[in-house]
């Protein structure tokens, strides 16, 4: 389609010796989950833990290709009959990403947000040595090295459809963007990106079931979540705005993202917080779980900021949202009211940042 760019679509031939035409998306990136009890059925569910209550347990059964970008993820067939993007715990940006994958997605999805399942895949030895694509490339001394991925569980996010059949885009026209079913989940993934910092941009796949229908969009990629490996909090509103202005032209004011601010301003979040943490795998996060538990402090805490990270990102980027009319003195805004006090809040600082950084772009 004119207009439309495409994910690359690839043909692989399994080390069985089939050949199996697929589509996997190299825009996508997503989530896995794990396993205390390892009793895993062919179908791919499983016994024994309570971690299966928030995410099942797969087997990955056949290799399908390697996927584009820094995590050097892996697109692969599971038990369950469904294409999964895999990401290793030995992926070259750092095994945290694993956790910022699981817990992002699963957050996102508690907001309402369009997100891909996930689930977390085992992966043993003995398809890793029969499958020599099954590799991270690492650079020493100017020289690619390539290392067998690393056995046991790992990442995965589900293809989200027949990848014979569906075909994603990561580009979609400013026609067909407006027209979309779940536009208004940009909203949301405004609010959650700054809730979580995510200092990556946000990454949206496109698809639909049938010619003429409107498409739908995921939320794929929450490896930088939290930024990335670091586990904090360097705030910068302008980054968290999806690069297609189109998008905000809905939003009329603050309120526009009451939705999404009232669920995660929910006391329940605190409870999935805990909920999910307890299910990651241990050795996703080094067995540091005092870090972890830091990690979720911080999030409950920011609940509260997000609101002003909104107004931040709104002053310092007024084009993207050429509808909010509401000024800097309007009443609710809380930059306007602690100025008028004569306060210097945190976030006073970061609108401060955001544009002296646009003056230096500009110079």
């Amino acid at each position: 389609m004119k207009g439309v760019q495409h994910c690359t679509n690839l043909n692989h031939r399994s080390f069985s010796g089939g050949a199996i035409p697929a589509t996997p998306q190299d825009a996508m990136n997503s989530v896995v989950r794990s396993l205390e009890a390892e009793t895993i059925s062919p179908a791919g569910s499983t016994t024994g833990s309570s971690r299966n209550a928030f995410f099942p347990t797969l087997r990955a059964v056949e290799h399908i290709r390697r996927m584009r970008g820094g995590s050097q993820s892996h697109f692969m067939r599971c038990s369950d009959e469904n294409y999964y993007v895999v990401k290793f715990q030995n992926n070259p940006q750092h095994r945290r990403i694993l956790v910022n994958e699981l817990l992002g997605t699963k957050l996102a999805a508690h907001l309402g947000l369009s997100t891909t399942p996930v689930a977390i895949i085992k992966v043993t030895s003995d398809l890793i040595w029969l499958t020599p694509d099954l590799h991270v490339e690492r650079p020493w001394n100017r020289i690619r090295y390539q290392i067998p991925c690393q056995p046991g569980l790992q990442f995965g996010s589900r293809y989200p459809g027949d990848p014979h059949q569906l075909t994603l885009f990561n580009f979609l026209p400013d026609k067909l963007v407006l027209s979309m079913r779940n536009l208004n989940d940009f909203m949301g993934m405004l609010v959650f990106d700054l809730w979580t910092c995510n200092t990556d941009g946000r990454q949206v796949i496109f698809g639909r079931q049938e010619v003429g229908t409107p498409y739908q969009g995921w939320m794929i990629d929450q490896g930088f979540c939290f930024n990335g490996s670091e586990w904090n909090f360097p705030d910068k509103p302008r980054r968290n705005l999806y690069d297609r202005k189109v998008v905000y032209e809905q939003v009329q004011g603050i309120e526009s993202f009451e939705p999404w601010l009232a669920r995660l301003e929910s006391e329940k979040v605190v409870r999935i917080l805990w909920a999910i943490a307890k299910t990651i795998p241990p050795e996703w996060y080094e067995f540091d779980s005092e870090s972890l538990h830091r990690l979720l402090e911080q999030l409950d805490s920011r609940r509260s900021k997000v609101r002003e990270l909104l107004w931040c990102a709104r002053s310092s980027n007024p084009l993207f949202f050429p509808n909010w009319i509401d000024g800097l003195n309007r009443v609710d805004n809380p930059l306007a009211k602690s100025h008028s006090r004569g306060e210097h809040p945190v976030l006073l600082q970061v609108l401060a940042q955001e544009i002296n950084s646009t003056r230096e772009e500009d110079a």
